[in-house]
């Protein structure tokens, strides 16, 4: 296709021929014969044509420089209100969106490195006679009060593994623990067990716990302890993607099934070794025998030369 100018002659050229019998202002032919074909009406063809033809070269060489000034095409407008007129914001690739009432986004942390392939940790490694005291499933309006008294009298540091939902309703016990400075771990939101949830509901029980914790105590916790010991390795992946270390036990008195004083106590004194985990609980139901076998234990594991760390 030619663009530019049209030539005269050619067009004169291509429109010869004989001249019309009559004629309008307008140099168009005004049809006289009553619908007969005659020289006149086979000029009006030519004619046409030959507007019609000058039209489209002009037209043909607008929409070439169109496409010139914007290779891509013209781009066409949206009409108001349309859903191209507003366009969608991008969402986040890989950002897990929460349900509704739920938190505005898990708070930032300090991050620890943690290995992709980092396993629970069920000893510490923090010198001769060193041992850890973990309290689980609080807090507890009734029970954690009196376990952080217990070790305010003896001087020592626990870690108290928090359920989201008792944070949630009881945030002043949560903010004694956080300022008595024992360490808070994240026990998930409702105590669920882990190892066979789909990975977003693992993702909620653990992000909706952090938030807990975090509005309560202003802490972001860096451990995680799965309830029930229930570690898969969906759950440990989340442990590694949140920067929180998994934490288990090695001693396990089960104070939780209440068999009495003294048989916690057995139990712990006779599995206690340097390193050891101490599993204790404040929370899920009536915890006056752990409270009362604390009591013991703790004074004979000082004596025994045993110092009371944190994971």
């Amino acid at each position: 296709m030619v663009c530019g100018p049209v030539n005269a002659s050619a067009a004169d050229h291509a429109g010869a021929g004989p001249a019309s019998a009559s004629h309008h202002g307008d140099g168009d032919s005004v049809d006289t014969t009553g619908g007969t074909p005659g020289p006149a009406r086979a000029d009006v063809p030519r004619r046409m044509l030959l507007a019609i033809g000058g039209m489209v070269l002009l037209g043909g060489c607008s929409v070439t420089d169109s496409f010139r000034r914007n290779p891509a095409g013209p781009v066409p407008s949206a009409a108001p209100g349309s859903a191209s007129a507003h366009p969608r914001p991008v969402r986040p690739v890989a950002v897990h969106q929460p349900g509704p009432g739920r938190r505005h986004g898990t708070p930032a942390r300090h991050r620890r490195t943690i290995a992709a392939d980092e396993q629970p940790m069920y000893y510490i490694h923090d010198g001769h006679r060193a041992i850890a005291l973990t309290i689980d499933d609080g807090p507890s309006p009734a029970y954690t009060p009196q376990v952080l008294r217990l070790l305010h009298r003896y001087g020592i540091t626990a870690s108290f593994s928090m359920i989201g939902i008792n944070v949630r309703a009881y945030p002043g016990v949560a903010r004694e623990v956080a300022d008595a400075g024992h360490m808070i771990v994240n026990h998930t939101q409702t105590h669920r067990d882990l190892a066979f949830m789909p990975p977003a509901r693992i993702a909620d029980e653990m992000d909706y716990a952090t938030e807990a914790i975090h509005r309560a105590t202003g802490r972001v916790p860096d451990m995680f302890r799965a309830p029930y010991g229930a570690w898969s390795p969906t759950v440990l992946q989340r442990c590694h993607d949140t920067g929180m270390t998994p934490l288990d036990w090695s001693v396990d008195p089960r104070d939780w099934a209440r068999p009495g004083v003294t048989a916690i106590i057995r139990n712990i004194m006779d599995h206690t070794r340097t390193g050891s985990i101490i599993l204790e609980h404040d929370g899920g139901g009536n915890r006056s025998q752990t409270v009362a076998a604390l009591g013991v234990v703790i004074p004979r594991l000082l004596e025994a030369g045993y110092h009371f760390r944190v994971p």
